[in-house]
C-alpha cells in the first residue's frame, strides 16, 4: 500500500467515527518521523503515548511486546502489524520521565531508540542520572555526544511535540492507543488486543 493510500485509509477510519464523540481520534497521523517498528502501511498501526516512569506503560509495553511476537509467529515476518511510540510528558505526576525521554532521544540518535527503549521499561525503578548514563554505556552509545546532547537538551522540542499531538487527540493521562487512528477503549489484555487488532486489520 503507498503512503497516499495509508493516509487515506487512516483518514477514512477518522470520518467514520467522527460522529462519535465516545472516541477519540489520533490527530497526528503516523509518519516517518516517528519511532516505527514494522512498515508504516501495515494493515494495523498502533501509536503508544507513553512514558518511562509510569508503571502502567511498563505493562503496556510488555503486552505489546507479547502482541508483537504473536502476530510473527503467526504470520512470519508478513509486517502485519506497526508499532509506534510517541512520549507523553506528565512532569506533576511522573518527575523523571522528561530526562529518560530524552535519553531515548540521545540513544535515538546514534542509531538504537528501541534498545533504550527496552532499556528503560526493564528498569523503570531506576531512572536517576547515574543509571541513565550506566544504560546508554551498556548500549556502547558514544558517552560523550550522549552527554553532550542531553546537558544542552537537544531533544525537548522533539518530545513536546510529542506530547502537544496526544493532547490535540484528546490524550489526558498514560498509557493511550491507537488502533488504526481510534482510540482504544478496551480491556488491557494480550487475548483483547489481539481481537481488536484482528478486527482492525480487515
Amino acid at each position: 500500500m503507498a503512503s497516499s493510500d495509508c493516509h487515506k485509509k487512516f483518514f477514512s477510519l477518522k470520518s467514520l467515527m467522527s460522529q462519535d464523540s465516545n472516541f477519540n481520534q489520533l490527530f497526528v497521523p503516523p509518519s516517518q518521523r516517528d519511532h516505527y517498528q514494522g512498515i508504516l502501511n501495515a494493515p494495523v498501526v498502533l501509536v503508544e503515548y507513553g512514558n518511562y516512569q509510569s508503571p502502567q506503560c511498563g505493562e503496556v509495553h510488555r503486552l505489546i511486546q507479547a502482541i508483537q511476537q504473536h502476530f510473527d509467529s503467526v504470520f512470519s515476518g508478513e509486517n502485519r502489524v506497526c508499532v509506534v511510540f510517541r512520549h507523553f510528558i506528565q512532569n506533576s505526576i511522573y518527575p523523571q520521565a522528561q530526562k529518560a525521554a530524552e535519553v531515548a532521544e540521545a540513544a535515538a540518535v546514534q542509531g538504537q531508540f528501541w534498545q533504550m527503549h527496552d532499556m528503560l521499561f526493564l528498569h523503570q525503578q531506576e531512572l536517576g542520572n547515574g543509571y541513565l548514563v550506566e544504560y546508554a554505556d551498556r548500549l556502547g552509545l558514544d558517552i560523550s555526544q550522549f552527554l553532550q546532547d542531553l546537558s544542552k537538551r537537544r531533544h525537548v522540542d522533539r518530545i513536546n511535540e510529542d506530547t502537544a499531538s496526544g493532547h490535540h487527540s484528546g490524550v489526558t493521562t498514560v498509557p493511550a492507543l491507537f488502533i488504526n487512528g481510534i482510540r482504544y477503549r478496551d480491556r488491557w489484555s494480550v487475548e483483547q488486543l489481539i481481537a481488536t487488532i484482528v478486527t482492525a486489520s480487515h
